[in-house]
This record gives structure tokens, C-alpha cells and sequence, in this order.
């Protein structure tokens, strides 16, 4: 049943994506919308045994295309917005979570920190939705001579681990616990271990793929064990010491781009075709996860909050802008692309129903919601704006 479970996902994601390819909106949202109509809470056409796993194989996908921008992401173009990548890295999430805290209580009739909970469960930008297509646009040269595509890509990429900390400490405190200040030490030792494991394993493996010839198969599989083995480190690391596995996987790509920038071409090629099966393992499980008949338990007003809440959250990454030489079109883009949200809800969004607390059933539904009307809200936006906004610059021309 595994087997054919794993059929249904890629011929339905195929025929999904391809449907909703023809009618000119994001493949992504044929593919979640299959995976809801083939999961556990519709059809159930998917076997138990790959819904056990379906944690593991959406962070394998997650390593896939986090490796890809980290082998094509330039720091020198990153250098260029270097404080506003930074600032995106946790000023847009904090605005959400404050939105949440504001908007929550008078629209849904929780607690203060109940708040807190949802707002760190929906603050999460979705590096599955955001990543692929700003790769596409550095690909093709739309907005690269500003580092627009890079800096969106390199602040949703850490986004998460600040995010999650947050949500880690507000649960804990919900259940009894008490919050220290010591548990937000997981912050910056998650970005700094992770960055840092990321770059020793990238200097040894571009001294490696130096030294002894390999084909450039086995050079994918290796740095894809490695990159294992980095997220199992990051699973590991439960207490005050935190690690990014996924940022060690991003930093990891970048180092070897920076030292073999031939050989991470030939392996990024390698990663698109990857790619292509790990999108549709991504999207249709993270559809999959979604209960549907959660979303009348909120109704309009779990609605209303989600999109008060992109709004402070927009606010946050013009703020994050502020001091670039962006134009207020670019800024725009910037705003838009920053808004979905799909893997990290997924993930967490049912952990406070699990742990028993009183908002649990809230927090998923909203979580839900979330994923509907975020990622292809995102993705349209994105898709439907980046030619009008961005200024092209074509590969083969220096960035001024």
C-alpha cells in the first residue's frame, strides 16, 4: 500500500499542478488541493505507513531546495541588502505575533498568551513556497541587481528557526512551565551553530570534491547524506543550545558555491531534477495534513485574523526596508512575497491540540487557514508581479 500510496501522490501532483498550470495560477495549489481531496480527512486514499513518514519525507524535500539556493545564492549580491536581509530574518514574524496578540483576543476569545501561541504558529513564511520561485527569478535575472531575490531568500530561510523558538517557549508556558530568559538563548545559538557546522562541512567537502574526482551523482548523494545527518543533529538538540539543521544545509550549499562555484553548478542542475519529484512528496502531504472541517470551527472571524495579522505583517517588511534603495514597487513585491505560509503551520499547527492545552482546537483551525489562503495568495502574488515590479538584468551582464 506504500507503493501505491506514493503513486497516488505523484500521478495526482502531477495532474494537479498541470490543471492548474493551464489555468495560469501556481501549480502548488493544484497539489495541496490533491493532497486534502487524497488524505485522511477526505478520500483517505493514502496509506497510514506513508503518513507516518510524511514528516521525514516533507523535510527531505525541505533539503532539497534549501540546498539549491544555498549552491546559487552569491553573497556578494546578498552584501548589497545585507541589513535588510537581516532585519527580515525576525522584524516581519514579530510584527505578526504582536498583530496576533492584538487582533486574537477581541476576534476569537482567547487569552493573552494563547495569542502568543497562534501568532507563532502563523508567523512561520513558507520556505517550500517562497524558495522555488525566487530561485526562478535570480535564474532569470528579475530583480538580482538589487539582491531582491536574494534577500527574501536568505531572511525566509531563517525566519523559521526564530519563529519555532518562539512557539517552543510560548507551549512550554502554556502547559505549566515558566519562561526563562535562557530559553530564548536557543535563538542565536541555533543561527550561530548552524551557520557555523554549515561552513565547516562545506570547506571539508569542497577540499574533498577537490582532491579526489567523483562523479557529480555521488557528490549529490554525499552532500545529501551530510545534510541528513545535520537535521538529525538539530532533532537531537533539545535544550538551551539550539541548531539550525536546515540553516546548516543552506550555509553548507553556499560555502562549496563560493569555493568550487563549477562544481556547485553541475550540482545544482542535479537538485532541480530532484526537485521535481520532491515538490509534488512536499505539497501534496502538506495537503494531506489539512482537515477541512476544522475551518467552519472559526469561520469569518479566524478569516479576519489571519489577514489582520499579514497586514502587520507587511508592515514589518517595509520596515525591514527601510534605508534600501528599493522603489516603493520593489518594496511592494518585497511585502507580497513575504505573506505565504505552508510547511511550518503544517508541522506545528496541530502540536497544542496534541500537548491537551485549551486553544489547541483554535490554533489548528486557524493554522489551517493559514496554508489555504496564504500559499497560493503568496504564489499568485508573486507569480503575478514580478515581471511588472522587477527590473530584469540579464545573466551575462555585471550587476552594477
Amino acid at each position: 500500500m506504500l507503493l501505491w500510496s506514493l503513486a497516488v501522490v505523484f500521478f495526482g501532483g502531477l495532474l494537479g499542478g498541470e490543471l492548474f498550470r493551464r489555468l495560469r495560477l501556481p501549480p502548488l495549489l493544484g497539489m495541496l488541493l490533491v493532497g486534502i481531496a487524497v488524505g485522511p480527512h477526505a478520500l483517505g486514499l493514502l496509506d497510514q505507513s506513508l503518513l507516518a513518514i510524511s514528516d521525514d519525507l516533507r523535510k527531505i524535500a525541505l533539503i532539497i531546495i534549501l540546498t539549491r539556493a544555498g549552491l546559487s545564492l552569491d553573497l556578494a549580491d546578498l552584501r548589497k541588502v545585507g541589513r535588510a536581509a537581516i532585519f527580515l530574518c525576525f522584524v516581519p514574524a514579530t510584527f505578526e505575533i504582536i498583530g496576533t496578540v492584538i487582533l486574537a483576543p477581541r476576534l476569537l476569545g482567547v487569552s493573552t498568551l494563547e495569542a502568543a501561541i497562534i501568532g507563532s504558529v502563523i508567523a512561520a513564511v513558507s520556505p517550500a513556497v517562497v524558495v522555488p520561485r525566487m530561485l526562478r527569478l535570480m535564474d532569470e535575472g528579475w530583480g538580482i541587481q538589487k539582491g531582491i531575490p536574494q534577500m527574501i531568500l536568505a531572511g525566509a530561510s531563517v525566519d523559521d528557526v526564530y519563529v519555532i523558538v518562539l512557539f517552543t517557549s510560548f507551549t512550554s508556558l502554556a502547559a505549566g512551565g515558566t519562561l526563562s530568559p535562557l530559553d530564548f538563548v536557543r535563538i542565536p545559538t541555533s543561527l550561530i551553530l548552524g551557520i557555523g557546522a554549515g561552513i565547516l562541512c562545506g570547506l571539508v567537502l569542497a577540499a574533498w570534491f577537490s582532491r579526489f574526482h567523483l562523479r557529480d551523482s555521488v557528490k549529490v548523494v554525499v552532500f545529501l547524506a551530510l545534510s541528513f545527518v545535520l537535521v538529525t543533529i538539530e532533532n537531537q538538540c533539545t535544550g538551551i543550545i539550539g541548531f539550525s539543521g536546515l540553516l546548516a544545509v543552506m550555509s553548507m550549499g553556499i560555502v562549496l558555491g563560493r569555493r568550487s562555484p563549477q562544481v556547485a553548478a553541475r550540482m545544482s542542475a542535479k537538485y532541480d531534477r530532484l526537485w521535481v519529484g520532491a515538490e509534488l512528496l512536499l505539497f501534496v502531504l502538506v495537503g494531506a495534513m489539512v482537515d477541512v472541517s476544522y475551518v467552519a470551527y472559526a469561520g469569518v472571524a479566524a478569516v479576519l485574523l489571519i489577514a489582520g495579522a499579514l497586514v502587520f505583517r507587511m508592515v514589518g517588511v517595509l520596515v525591514s526596508m527601510t534605508g534600501t534603495p528599493l522603489g516603493g514597487r520593489e518594496r511592494a513585491f518585497c511585502m507580497l512575497a513575504y505573506t505565504p505560509k505552508a510547511t511550518v503551520q503544517a508541522a506545528i499547527g496541530g502540536v497544542p491540540l496534541a500537548m491537551g492545552l485549551a486553544c489547541g482546537q483554535t490554533v489548528l483551525t486557524v493554522a489551517v487557514l493559514a496554508i489555504l489562503i496564504t500559499a497560493p495568495f503568496g504564489a499568485i502574488a508573486i507569480d503575478c508581479t514580478y515581471r511588472k515590479w522587477l527590473t530584469r538584468t540579464q545573466k551575462n551582464t555585471p550587476a552594477l
